[in-house]
């Protein structure tokens, strides 16, 4: 049994030798320590042995597992650092190779827009004003000159969260909180995010952005706003660009007109874009009504003002040639690459 105890240990060790990787390392334990293994097995026979012969041979034993167990450690030990130098080798980065390109994200088409907008109204000597989306039922209707059974303020077209505070319809609630806070002159743009009660289609969404312009200043007449529109409409779609003014109707405007630019596929020759007019409707303006200068503490014997308003879609599917709004919240990277 001392010579099968003492073979063992050779085994082991020549084993252990040979191992380069931890589950060979394991293997090597099972076949020689594990409860199955050779080491138990010859130990399993200790009861045949005499009272003189057993404690020698049991202390034999225990020194070979010892000297065992030993060897698997070391062993771990330089397998472990094997192992470690062969995946860093395997992971070394030549500094020399070209690195990867980085993919560049770029302005979605709304923001492209509004960002020209913006800079053609601050080079006409505006300034961007902003509000608040959770709006109060007064700055949205009543003191833009809405009464209280006007449509517009039907909880169907709008969304109300109480009977006095609604997300907003329209930026001009802006305009009424920038002539309460400032003294005329005052020459603003409000840009921003409205909400109203439309179902999802290709023209119609019930998140979108608006676009509202305010002048107030003495002596201000339908010319100057007349002057300021084409100035913008010429820079932003070109020095041929024509515009158009049709008579219309708004609560806060008086005289209202409805402003339309000569169509950017037919140059005004009439075709499918414009359904033959010629020309494509872009913005609703108008003067300040006298009313809505009053309920902001101007005096309108003294100051008058115009403003405007446009749906920023609307003016970049008309800038773009996209016929469909739903591309601007869909997130497809087919179509946001193309800009």
């Amino acid at each position: 049994m001392k010579e099968q105890l003492l073979k063992i240990q050779e085994a082991a060790k020549l084993a252990l030798e040979n191992a380069h990787t931890a589950a060979e390392l394991e293997d090597a334990r099972v076949r020689f320590l594990g409860k199955k293994g050779e080491l138990t097995a010859v130990l399993r026979g200790m009861g045949k042995l005499s009272a003189e012969e057993r404690p020698v041979i049991g202390q034999i034993a225990n020194e070979v597992r010892g000297q065992i167990e030993n060897m698997i450690e070391t062993k771990k030990a330089a397998v472990f650092m094997e192992e470690r130098q062969a995946k860093l080798k395997e992971e070394t980065i030549d500094v020399t190779m070209a690195g990867r390109k980085p993919q560049m994200g770029k302005r979605h088409p709304l923001t492209t827009v509004l960002d020209e907008i913006k800079d053609i109204f601050l080079g006409m000597g505006f300034s961007i004003a902003e509000g608040p989306e959770v709006e109060l039922d007064y700055y949205n209707f009543e003191a833009l000159n809405i009464p209280k059974d006007h449509p517009a303020r039907d909880t169907q077209d709008s969304f109300y969260i109480t009977d006095n505070v609604i997300l907003r319809s329209q930026t001009s609630s802006v305009q009424v909180r920038v002539m309460e806070q400032q003294k005329p002159p005052i020459r603003v743009i409000a840009p921003g995010r409205v909400y109203r009660s439309d179902a999802v289609d290709a023209t119609h969404s019930p998140v979108f952005h608006q676009i509202e312009g305010l002048v107030v200043d003495k002596g201000i007449t339908m010319a100057d706003l007349k002057g300021t529109l084409d100035t913008f409409l010429k820079t932003l779609y070109g020095p041929e660009a024509k515009m158009r003014l049709r008579p219309h109707h708004f609560p806060f405007t008086e005289p209202s007109a409805e402003v339309d630019v000569s169509c950017f596929v037919c140059g005004g020759k009439g075709c499918r874009v414009c359904k033959g007019e010629g020309f494509i409707e872009i913005l609703g303006a108008g003067m300040v009504h006298p009313k809505v200068l009053e309920r902001c503490g101007i005096d309108s014997s003294v100051y008058s003002g115009f403003a405007f308003g446009m749906g920023l879609e609307r003016v970049v599917m008309r800038r773009m040639n996209i016929d469909d709004l739903r591309l601007f919240y869909d997130n497809d990277l087919r179509f946001l690459k193309q800009f």
